[in-house]
């Protein structure tokens, strides 16, 4: 019973509809107020934060393979070299738990030009196991090359970065021009069936997609051989673990790279995330303690009379001060529905509408993501709670100090 009753007497007293005066009742809002701003301002920072580490990495990886497998002759060349099949097992690649598909790739760099503009590109040449699927989500008009790898397609899917610079539409006509040391320049005339928008500048400045058999041709490859291998996993968190494993099958001639990798200058960009996020929450998390703390202050002093009453009945100091903690939570309760259903709400229409608009050339990314995940938002909620629960402890102290014949006497 003796246990029971702090949090008892916690519940009547905080449920009470009589017991604040206009001060009270004041403070309490306030107190509601901050809380429920803290959950708000939580849930946007981590869940769009987050969102937006996540949606950078797999826009990155979707393009280009989770894991690449390359030839070391090719080094930080675009031009593929042929991957080497001296220890390369890529049927034991295939069968990694990890492992959702592979596909194999040459590129070769080149120039498109028309009589608008001209631009400088990587062609990556795509073979029939190219995952259309996966693509698909970057095509904002056309679509990908249907590519057989029986003869020449002349297809492509450009960038619309590549496309609003050359004038250029779906069906379209365009000539690239490729060379090769000690040899004259080669022209392939080709037609434009889809436009791709990735939102990663140093991917949508650069890459168009089109048949393999172009880019064999181009590089003097033989049929059968490639230039790359692109690996996608099921998840892209495993990336770091799987990566070791992929390189042990991918043959002492050739070497591994991560799309996490391929372009540090976004990872540095990412990693900043991860310091904003923790600021934001930190600076929240002080303005709810103090808001929080000084609720219970006030609420302490408005009941001084009551705790003298409390100590002459024989309650403890303890059990006083467990009373205050609890009714303090309690008045946090209601901040903490509102503040989840507020966030949530926004964060609802962020991810189903897009309302906030980003620029790409600076933050990867044309709408801001959210990533709604259930421990977040837990974890922000039962956080505050928990952090708000601690901070109260020391202040609570200021029971003990009361007096009770003092304490029934004062008004």
């Amino acid at each position: 019973i003796c246990l029971k009753f702090p949090l008892y007497f916690s519940k009547k007293i905080a449920f009470s509809k009589d017991n604040k005066n206009n001060l009270s009742r004041i403070i309490v809002f306030i107190g509601r107020l901050s809380v429920a701003l803290g959950v708000i301002v939580s849930l946007i920072t981590v869940c769009t934060g987050l969102g937006s580490k996540k949606a950078i990495k797999e826009r990155m990886a979707d393009f280009s393979g989770h894991i690449s497998i390359k030839s070391k002759q090719s080094n930080s060349s675009y031009n593929s070299s042929i991957l080497n099949t001296d220890g390369f097992q890529l049927n034991k690649i295939k069968a990694l738990p990890d492992v959702a598909s592979t596909q194999k790739y040459v590129s070769v760099s080149g120039i498109l030009r028309n009589e608008h503009n001209f631009a400088g590109i990587i062609f990556k040449g795509i073979g029939k196991d190219f995952d259309s699927e996966r693509f698909k989500k970057f095509i904002v008009a056309g679509k990908t090359p249907v590519v057989t790898e029986k003869g020449f397609n002349n297809g492509i899917c450009i960038s619309q970065k590549i496309a609003n610079d050359l004038h250029l539409k779906v069906k379209d006509s365009i000539v690239a021009i490729f060379s090769k040391e000690n040899q004259s320049p080669l022209y392939r005339k080709f037609e434009v069936v889809g436009i791709y928008k990735t939102d990663i500048k140093m991917i949508d400045d650069l890459f168009i997609i089109g048949g393999i058999n172009h880019a064999r041709k181009i590089q003097g490859m033989k049929n059968n051989e490639v230039g790359g291998i692109d690996v996608f996993l099921k998840n892209i968190n495993d990336i770091d673990e799987d990566a070791p494993k992929i390189d042990e099958l991918a043959g002492y001639k050739n070497y591994t790279t991560k799309a996490t990798a391929e372009y540090p200058q976004i990872m540095d960009f990412i990693a900043i995330f991860d310091t904003n996020i923790a600021l934001i929450i930190i600076i929240m998390m002080v303005v709810v303690i103090i808001n929080i703390v000084m609720v219970l202050l006030i609420l302490i002093i408005e009941r001084t009379n009551s705790i003298g009453m409390l100590k002459t009945l024989g309650a403890s100091n303890g059990q006083i001060r467990a009373i205050f903690i609890n009714y303090t939570l309690l008045i946090m309760v209601p901040g903490l529905v509102f503040g989840n259903i507020i966030g949530l709400g926004f964060l609802l229409l962020q991810k189903y509408f897009g309302i906030i608009k980003l620029n790409p050339e600076n933050y990867y990314l044309s709408v801001v993501p959210v990533d709604l995940n259930i421990i977040y938002i837990l974890t922000i909620s039962l956080g505050i709670l928990l952090v708000s629960g601690i901070s109260l402890i020391l202040p609570s102290y200021l029971i003990s100090k009361i007096s009770p014949v003092k304490a029934i006497k004062y008004n």
